[in-house]
């Protein structure tokens, strides 16, 4: 890239050249003050967005996954569930996950995030309740599916919402962050599923029972306060001054195309649905959901199967979780500052394919449950970082506002596919040993692994291609070009980030 490219790009991220510091030396001291000044404001919006997102999202995914703990409290039992049936069980939530993934985004940019993202919260805590009530096979399977419908507008609702927050750069860590909810909820949901188990008989009713009930009318009290905590936009954003507002307003319009007044339309849909990267993006978590969703969903039945009783299964359940929320954080925090995506998904990947392995090579897991129980680490360890830094990779590589928000939900739609499949691996009858289950999730994390590489690849080579164009420009076009508002993510000046 020539000298002028250079600055230019530098203008256009906000950020000063070495030759700006050279011809003026209080640029330095400059750059030094509005950096501090940039920080505290990133400080405020992570204080006031994060947390209640990620509370949302924790009780999303304890909510999904309490059926794993409801299930060793007697669950099949009492409503008369061969293993199968309850397979089937989990593969209907995501049927109806992945039917409404893309409709609720849509949904999303029509309305607002302060009524729709508590309103679904309101919704699926509603249903997680009635799994507590339920009296039969046909009614249990009727509420598994609509959990999956309300449930699945949050996840690619709340990316797309941090997107219109902050910088492209910024959304790894904000975007991970918020997906490490998922491994912290199963620690939580170790340690509820002890406690709540043995609440066992009271007002004649199970434990299993109590576990879905309690949890439901939690997330329902926490959805009523979401109205509170849950904001729309920079420009409405009643925490917010008004010179902070003209602040994010002037890092965002350098960056990307958040600010921008998009309203609804098809052909932006359109645009998402046509563009390769898109498709492979969501192959990529594809190869992500099949493993995540197993894990999540049979740790605690994997980990009695190797002899351990109910109440040890539940509380040895957490910490393999517990190491996957600090990797997923620590992860994120790294890759943001390195500004690289690839490779992170790529160790993460091999790390989880050590843990199918020693799984795996286990022949004898119940006589030595150790070794498996090991190998649930590495599985966690590389599962959960791999997944949240492919899910904030569409949002920081897609650029127009409907075109994104489609994109973060197609991205879902096409990964839990592969969570579909995954809820038919493990079956009781290939317990301890799940071999076939086991051998899947190996050969997913081995495909993450290749098509993060192939992303990679593409990715590096389009930003070349427009670094030539961009070279061979006239400075009167790089003129006219300086400071104009992107056009997508077709744009010429546009870069991916690998």
């Amino acid at each position: 890239m020539s000298a002028l490219d250079e600055k230019f790009a530098g203008e256009r991220n906000g950020q000063a050249t070495e030759t700006d510091v050279e011809l003026n030396p209080t640029s330095s001291r400059t750059s030094t003050i509005a950096n501090v000044k940039e920080q505290n404001l990133l400080r405020k919006l992570d204080a006031h967005l994060l947390p209640g997102l990620v509370v949302l999202y924790l009780l999303s995914f304890l909510d999904r996954s309490n059926v794993a703990n409801a299930r060793l409290e007697g669950l099949t039992e009492d409503l008369d569930m061969t293993g199968n049936q309850y397979l089937t069980s989990l593969t209907l939530y995501f049927v109806g996950y992945v039917l409404f993934e893309i409709p609720c985004n849509i949904v999303l940019k029509l309305s607002t995030p302060k009524i729709w993202l508590p309103t679904l919260t309101l919704a699926w805590g509603v249903v997680a309740t009635l799994m507590g009530v339920t009296q039969s096979l046909v009614g249990f399977f009727l509420v598994r599916f609509f959990l999956g419908v309300t449930e699945s507008g949050l996840f690619p609702g709340v990316v797309y919402y941090l997107s219109m927050w902050y910088k492209r750069e910024e959304r790894v860590y904000r975007v991970a962050l918020f997906f490490s909810a998922a491994s912290l909820a199963g620690a939580f949901g170790g340690i509820l599923g002890y406690g709540i188990g043995k609440m066992d008989g009271v007002a004649d009713y199970r434990g299993w029972r109590w576990i879905f009930i309690l949890e439901g009318l939690l997330t329902i009290v926490v959805a009523l306060f979401a109205y509170l905590f849950v904001y729309n936009y920079p420009s409405t954003a009643s925490f917010l001054t008004t010179q902070e507002r003209t602040d994010i307003q002037a890092r965002l319009s350098a960056d990307s195309d958040a600010i921008v007044s998009e309203s609804f339309n098809w052909e932006n849909v359109s645009k998402c649905l046509k563009d390769p990267k898109c498709w492979l993006y969501g192959l990529l978590f594809h190869t992500c959901s099949l493993p995540l969703y197993t894990l999540s969903l049979f740790l605690p039945t994997i980990i009695k199967d190797l002899g351990y009783t109910t109440a040890k299964a539940q509380l040895l359940s957490v910490p393999p979780y517990a190491l996957a929320t600090v990797l997923t954080v620590l992860v994120a925090i790294t890759s943001q500052r390195l500004r690289i995506h690839a490779p992170f998904i790529i160790a993460s990947a091999l790390t989880g394919i050590i843990g199918y392995s020693i799984l795996l090579g286990n022949t004898n897991p119940t006589g030595r449950p150790g070794v498996s129980y090991l190998g649930t680490f590495f599985a966690a360890a590389g599962i959960y970082p791999a997944t949240a830094l492919t899910l904030s990779w569409p949002s920081m590589n897609v650029a127009g506002q409907t075109k994104r928000a489609v994109a973060c939900a197609l991205q879902i739609s096409v990964g839990n596919l592969g969570a579909v499949l995954g809820t038919q691996l493990y079956r009781p009858k290939w317990s301890p040993e799940y071999v076939v289950g086991h051998s899947m999730a190996l050969g997913y994390l081995v495909a993450n692994a290749v098509i993060a590489s192939l992303l990679w690849i593409i990715l590096a080579r389009e930003n070349r291609k427009r670094e030539v164009i961009l070279a061979n420009r006239s400075a009167d076009e790089k003129e006219l070009g300086r400071g104009a508002q992107l056009e997508g993510d077709n744009d010429v000046r546009w870069r991916f980030h690998l």
